[in-house]
């Protein structure tokens, strides 16, 4: 698009001193168009401003003076989010702190500021709206190319925590939710720019364009920071301390602009003073002249060549940016002290130094990964627990709320007094129910008998974040289905006193989702890793991460004595357990009953997501299973016998009074009744055949004298039975 004399001013102004622009077509259209443009600059509000900042506000300077609306972004929540920054009891203040210097910066350099607002991060981060969105870019980017996005604004260890991979999706993710057209940065942020222009869109959201500023380097050469003391000079800095910052900075001369150890900009990193003059000093003098030693210098490159010339000593270059910050920032600390409540704003945002000692201690210590990492199981000691039906559950205890499994019954022979207990099952609606599930079911039926609560979750979201096996369409009416299922089979096992609760109810709030920020601020990447991961699949999204911690989020909301798990969620009850411990919630952690995996047709762990191997409860036949003649190891059919069908059996005699009548006066234990059962079988094939218990059962096909046709065809008898119950509304345990 081609621009008139003044939009092509009004260009030059706004991209002036920028290293680089990313989506300048657009930028030239929206002016050419006349739009009211709008662009954000975002600062986690950490340590505390130094002059570093005057980089990016004397560019902010030429966006209003260009009549564009700009946002500045107290990004508190980024703050949090980013390993070793601030904490989160003193974010309100050093946002406070943050507004004072940043507003008697613009006043130090004359800017207009009609057209300049402030917005704290989590004024709107923790909106529903927000973490709806934030959720499903997580469904959308691996943490491969979220680690790389912020590689250059997270603080980089070894093992790094959850929570700085969140940091570029949530600056992305403003762009949207400040209604922006485009973002100001440092160019460290260039991925963070390049992952919104990928991603976004994927959203249905708009592509931004993109300004970025060159880096400042502090004195020492490195990247000045607001959190790494001796890189920077502060805003409120004496005189005297600026002046002995500047003594001791490094200043070595130069290569010139066409030598090979310069770099693109002719400056080289290693020389802090003169990349200041660069950086600086010359965008804030270019309307006016800069004398040094009573040489009127009209460009950096003069300067620059001059210093390398040997023209321009280095005590003189010093000297000059001595009387140019002073001057500066006399005039900061004169506006900033004009506020009756600053002195108590920045006692409050920085505390004093032994009181910052203690801060820095205590966030290393929440951040290390040698404290984090913990030795050994972070449960209790495990007991095994036996059912009445021939199962065994392990049960790990939780020492401050559930110690003993003792707790769960209320017999006589009881070591303790027993009390009804809060017993919770997870479940995510990723595919259809199958009789894994009510194998679970008959579980809470049993100990629901002692007089427990009994609590089914359902959590839509959890079956979003792994791997979006429900859709995020599709999670609102994926969690009613299963509730309407899962009431029909409580109804069957007069079970209709269970609470039914949908995550949904509350995993929106903004407290709720503040904690997942927590808890996401004290686990690794490494122990919120999916256990397995197919080489052969793509990178698991960030949703996968998130998993663990919605598992323990739920656990938490709905304070559970008691988690009913199943085997293959072990590494997340671990984990929950050393979150709850790392926050101070150690009261909090529950124990948890692990029932054993029922397999699929396929000999594996049956899944609700692999349809070709579950048996579906509400649809399904029994399907092809392997079995030989005579084998009983990796037998499908043997295994559906033992883990379920005959512990169903002796349930469900168990619970009918008249079964335990009838064993009474022939002087047998219910579970022995309920365990006999006749297999048919063709008069060619031996006739009928009764067995009086599992083992029985496992003795005859061992030996030969039950063939697998006669054993399916049994275990498809009964399955079908129990289905065909369910389905009908029928009674299947009184």
């Amino acid at each position: 698009m081609e621009l008139n004399d003044a939009q092509q001013k009004r260009k030059e102004l706004i991209v002036r001193n920028l290293q680089e622009v990313i989506g300048d077509e657009k930028l030239t259209k929206q002016i050419g168009a006349g739009k009211n443009i709008h662009v954000y600059w975002g600062t986690a509000t950490t340590g505390r401003p130094h002059v570093g900042y005057l980089v990016p506000i004397q560019k902010i300077a030429d966006f209003l003076r260009a009549d564009i609306r700009v946002t500045i972004l107290f990004a508190d929540l980024h703050a949090f989010l980013d390993n070793m920054k601030s904490s989160i009891e003193l974010l309100q203040n050093r946002v406070l702190y943050y507004e004072c210097v940043i507003k008697a910066l613009l006043n130090a350099l004359n800017v207009p500021i009609g057209k300049l607002h402030f917005v704290r991060g989590r004024s709107y981060q923790l909106t529903e709206t927000y973490t709806k969105d934030l959720l499903r870019f997580c469904g959308l980017v691996s943490l491969r190319d979220a680690t790389r996005a912020g590689a250059e604004v997270v603080k980089q260890v070894d093992d790094p925590l959850l929570s700085g991979i969140l940091y570029p999706l949530l600056q992305a993710l403003d762009e949207q939710h400040l209604k922006v057209d485009g973002q100001f940065g440092g160019v460290d942020q260039r991925k963070i720019f390049i992952l919104a222009e990928e991603q976004l869109p994927k959203m249905k959201f708009a592509k931004r364009f993109h300004l970025m500023n060159p880096m400042v380097p502090g004195l020492t050469g490195s990247k000045m920071s607001s959190s790494e003391e001796n890189t920077k000079i502060d805003l409120l800095d004496s005189p005297e301390s600026v002046s002995a910052k500047i003594d001791s900075a490094a200043c070595p001369k130069m290569p010139s602009a066409l030598s090979a150890d310069a770099t693109e900009t002719g400056v080289g990193d290693e020389n802090g003073v003169l990349s200041f003059f660069k950086h600086v000093v010359v965008p804030i003098q270019s309307e006016a002249q800069i004398v040094i030693n009573g040489t009127v210098f009209d460009s950096f490159d003069a300067i620059r060549n001059a210093f390398v010339r040997g023209d321009l000593s280095e005590s003189a270059l010093k000297e000059y940016l001595k009387n140019f910050l002073n001057t500066i920032l006399s005039s900061v600390q004169r506006n900033c002290r004009d506020d009756s409540y600053f002195e108590e704003i920045v006692a409050k945002a920085y505390p004093s130094s032994k009181i910052i000692a203690q801060l820095e201690q205590y966030k290393e210590e929440g951040t290390s990964m040698d404290d984090l990492r913990l030795e050994g199981s972070a449960l209790d000691g495990v007991n095994c627990v036996s059912t009445p039906f021939g199962q065994s559950l392990e049960f790990v205890a939780s020492s401050v709320r559930v110690s003993s499994p003792d707790f769960l019954f209320s017999s006589n022979n009881s070591s303790v007094e027993f009390r009804p207990l809060r017993i919770l099952w997870r479940l995510s609606p990723k595919g259809r129910l199958t009789i894994g599930h009510l194998s679970a079911l008959f579980t809470l039926k049993w100990l629901s008998t002692f007089g427990h609560h009994i609590t089914i979750l359902l959590s839509d979201l959890d079956a979003f974040l792994d791997h979006a096996k429900c859709p995020w369409t599709e999670m609102k009416s994926r969690a009613q289905q299963y509730e309407k299922w899962l009431r029909e089979i409580l109804r069957s096992l007069n079970m209709e006193n269970v609470e039914i609760k949908h995550s949904s109810e509350y995993e929106f709030d903004s407290d709720f989702s503040m904690a997942m920020y927590q808890m996401a601020g004290v686990v690794t990447r490494a122990e919120t890793a999916p256990s397995v991961i197919s080489t052969d699949s793509p990178p698991p999204p960030i949703g996968c991460h998130l998993c663990p911690i919605y598992f323990a989020l739920d656990v938490r909301q709905n304070a559970a004595d008691i988690v009913l798990i199943g085997s293959n969620q072990r590494k997340t009850a671990e984990l929950t357990a050393k979150i709850f411990k790392r926050l101070s919630l150690s009261t909090a952690i529950p124990a948890f009953l692990i029932s054993p995996p029922l397999v699929g047709m396929d000999g594996q762990r049956m899944s609700a997501t692999r349809s070709d191997f579950h048996l579906d409860i509400m649809q399904d036949g029994a399907k092809k299973v392997r079995q030989k003649p005579g084998n009983v190891c990796d037998n499908v059919a043997l295994k559906l016998c033992a883990d379920f069908l005959f512990p169903f059996f002796r349930q469900k005699a168990s619970a009918d009074t008249k079964g335990a009548e009838n064993a009474r006066k022939k002087g047998q234990t219910v579970e022995e009744t309920a365990a006999a059962v006749t297999i048919e079988r063709k008069p060619e094939n031996g006739g009928d055949l009764s067995v009086s218990d599992f083992a029985q059962l496992e003795s005859h096909f061992a030996a030969q004298k039950l063939h697998p046709a006669d054993l399916k065809a049994f275990v498809c008898d009964q399955l079908m039975s129990i289905f065909d119950t369910l389905r009908n509304g029928r009674v299947l345990i009184p």
